[in-house]
């Protein structure tokens, strides 16, 4: 993270939202905004991460404004936190620094018919299995392994293939953002080293910040909205955090390379070399883009196969099936992608390729994208936190589309550099302190959980507040965490 502060103009909008103006800099086409109320607008301030939405700003066809989210922080490129929608009809570009390294990391979330008096007596022997079962960490790999053939169809096909093999239901398809699978994914335009990267690493949960978390809601806000996510006070949940692991990460670092000298190709000047695009519409472009979908299908089955896991785990543990347990995804939403959408500008419909980097899609009630079953309350909307206090459930609303081109924050934001968070946790047991909340936390290493401990991250209520009093999307449950699985 940058240590130097940000020192150009904030102007106040509205009680939830600044705006850095488009005379700031030299090149910005629009405004930036960013959604944060005064204390998280002042540790916006304590980095360079407002500079970066002021960066955005000057992308080619950028439509409406440079975004972030409450949960901003430095990132590459873009912010962590960062939306932007591109037309592609006025010269739209697509930026990897736009979606991110971990190409669709996301989280997904289980719900079940255990309660909190049934897990907390036996939580140490469920978290202990979870974690010998759930590989975990830098590099692991796992139970399935998917020759070259068999992985670019999965790349292409994404959970439904899963399906095929009688590792997804059809519920867990219709739960999952996109059915689980963007269309016109191309493997072809996936380098051999990142093919090699995913043989064995679909179903494994990776390292930093990805976990695996046994959660009771401590309480509902909107009961309407919980029953029709199937969720209710006291009930015992599973939320799973990871992405496309090193497949994903090399279709960015190749993607990053290739297209270094393609902005001045198209005669684009960036203010920083770390949003290298190139117009959508362009061999370039459409090349990274179908090489992302394929990761971003990886992902979708990755934490697929990991529900999976879970679901056999658990079953093992209580001595019932999964289905008896009742162990049926809630939803599954991606954190990093770039998608191409309809949206109202200026009252006219246009498809755009909106960047969400370190954000939530949050469609409101009624649209035709959110699942019929949850279409009346709105998509739901998955925020997790930290491991030592809580994480959300809200569902979108309305103000996402009119604000955010269908957006809102994706977790709490990191306050510490993770070198800074090791430093902070010299001479402590991060482990030990979350034993005394009453958490049981593994992970591979000591240095993962110091680096992640809840001093590194702001509060996510109060970030998740942030998104609700703006409109983008609404307050329905928060979970506390009783076990935690890290790599």
């Amino acid at each position: 993270m940058s240590t130097q502060g940000y020192a150009g103009p904030l102007e106040r909008i509205d009680e939830c939202c600044w705006r850095i103006p488009a005379s700031y800099k030299s090149g910005m086409r629009v405004d930036g905004r960013i959604f944060v109320d005064e204390e998280l607008l002042e540790q916006a301030r304590n980095d360079q991460a407002p500079e970066q939405v002021a960066n955005v700003a000057t992308l080619p066809g950028i439509q409406t404004a440079s975004i972030a989210m409450p949960d901003i922080h430095w990132g590459y490129g873009f912010p962590i936190g960062g939306v932007a929608a591109t037309d592609p009809a006025e010269g739209g570009v697509v930026s990897p620094g736009g979606v991110g390294y971990d190409i669709n990391c996301g989280v997904r979330l289980v719900r079940s018919n255990l309660t909190r008096a049934d897990v907390e007596p036996c939580i140490t022997q469920l978290t202990d299995a979870l974690f010998r079962r759930i590989p975990a960490g830098v590099g692991r790999g796992g139970p399935y392994r998917f020759a070259s053939d068999e992985l670019k169809r999965l790349m292409i096909e994404g959970v439904a293939m899963l399906k095929a093999k009688g590792l997804a239901t059809s519920t867990d398809i219709e739960h999952t953002e996109e059915a689980g699978c963007l269309a016109d994914a191309r493997p072809e335009s996936v380098s051999d080293r990142a093919l090699a990267r995913g043989t064995d690493q679909c179903g494994t949960l990776g390292s930093g910040n990805h976990f695996l978390e046994v959660q009771a809601v401590d309480e509902v806000f909107d009961e309407a909205a919980a029953r029709v996510l199937g969720l209710e006070e006291g009930m015992i949940c599973v939320m799973i955090h990871s992405g496309s692991r090193g497949l994903g990460y090399q279709v960015c670092d190749d993607a990053l390379r290739s297209l270094r000298n393609v902005p001045a190709r198209y005669g684009i000047e960036l203010p920083d070399r770390q949003l290298a695009c190139a117009p959508v519409e362009s061999t370039e472009g459409q090349a990274y883009l179908g090489a992302m979908r394929a990761a971003a299908n990886y992902a979708w089955a990755n934490r697929q196969l990991l529900m999976w896991q879970t679901r056999e785990v658990l079953a093992e543990v209580f001595g019932q099936t999964w289905e008896s347990l009742e162990l049926e995804l809630v939803y599954d939403v991606a954190h990093n992608i770039a998608k191409m959408e309809q949206h109202t500008i200026d009252d006219r419909e246009k498809t755009v390729c909106v960047h969400r980097k370190g954000a939530t899609r949050a469609f409101p009630p009624g649209h035709p994208d959110v699942p019929g079953q949850y279409r009346e309350v709105g998509q739901p909307v998955i925020i997790p936190g930290d491991m030592g206090r809580a994480s959300w459930v809200l569902v979108g609303q309305p103000g996402s589309m009119e604000k955010a081109f269908g957006s809102c924050c994706h977790g709490a934001g990191r306050v510490m550099s993770r070198t800074a968070a090791v430093r902070n946790a010299q001479g402590r047991r991060i482990d030990r302190e979350l034993a005394e909340q009453g958490i049981v936390a593994r992970c591979r290493n000591r240095k993962g959980l110091a680096e992640e401990q809840p001093a590194a991250y702001k509060d996510v209520s109060r970030v998740v507040n942030v998104v609700h009093r703006a409109g983008l999307a609404n307050k329905v449950a928060r979970l506390v965490p009783l076990g935690v699985v890290k790599g």
